[in-house]
């Protein structure tokens, strides 16, 4: 299964590379990874996760504390948020 991004997902997602990779030289590249690690294990069992509303379900990531939200759409993945597990809980549902 494919995946993509909603264009306000990708920005954040972005924006915490950058943030972690100012906190420690090349710790914004093992956070892309975890991230791309769990979109892998979405877009294999894409039913497996939390289900948040009747169509958005959320991964969380093994070592940063983000979960991803995403969306089934057309036999794809759109991952609606990558989200800090410590912002508000809701405010990807606008997307």
């Amino acid at each position: 299964m494919n995946f993509s991004f909603h264009p306000e997902a990708e920005k954040e997602f972005n924006q915490a590379i950058d943030y972690y990779e100012d906190l420690q030289e090349n710790l914004g590249l093992e956070f892309a990874q975890e991230i791309f690690d769990a979109i892998q294990r979405i877009t294999e069992y894409p039913f497996a996760w939390q289900s948040m509303t009747s169509e958005t379900r959320r991964c969380l990531t093994n070592r940063f504390p983000f979960g991803i939200i995403y969306q089934i759409v057309e036999k794809q993945i759109v991952v609606i948020a990558v989200m800090h597990l410590h912002k508000k809980p809701d405010y990807w549902k606008k997307r």
